[in-house]
């Protein structure tokens, strides 16, 4: 009886041998097909998650879910703000905390900006800009133009466009 059970062991541990992930049959599930389509997150040549490798001239950026001159310019375009949390480079999302310009005290913004794409495009990238300004010791929410939101855009992809000149020459 023991050597019934112990090669019905055998048997179903030999069976499931042959079904391995790398076989061109087996159905891929998403996070498969992520990978395959962008690989690891440190790339063939290591890290490189602000892009700039060899095959990478578009600003892809090996690791990142968005274009990386698009990411890097949104960055250094809202430096002068404080982040609120940490911007999210694969979900392309950065998020301002709000800011009080010592020239116009009373007034803050906040702007959430999205990346949206990987590639370097007009569309890739969305802002929203939020204002408040403060009445009777309370802040209120404020009306923002839509060339506010239209005008950073604007600078985020001027920048983008002078790091992809300044690194790929194109």
């Amino acid at each position: 009886m023991k050597k019934l059970i112990l090669l019905s062991f055998v048997a179903i541990l030999c069976s499931c041998s042959g079904t391995e992930k790398d076989s061109k049959n087996y159905p891929m599930d998403h996070e498969d097909s992520r990978r395959e389509r962008r690989g690891s997150l440190s790339g063939e040549d290591g890290f490189n998650i602000f892009g700039g490798g060899k095959e990478d001239e578009d600003g892809d950026g090996a690791g990142l879910g968005v274009n990386s001159f698009l990411w890097r310019a949104a960055l250094e375009t809202l430096s002068f703000m404080p982040m609120s949390g940490t911007p999210d480079p694969f979900g392309g999302t950065i998020v301002t905390d709000w800011y009080e310009d010592p020239n116009a005290p009373g007034e803050r913004f906040k702007i959430n900006t999205y990346i949206l794409s990987e590639q370097l495009r007009s569309d890739a990238v969305s802002v929203a800009v939020f204002k408040q300004r403060k009445e009777d010791g309370e802040w209120r929410d404020e009306k923002v133009s839509e060339s506010t939101s239209r005008d950073i855009e604007n600078a985020i992809l001027t920048k983008a466009r002078e790091l992809r000149i300044k690194q790929t020459g194109k």
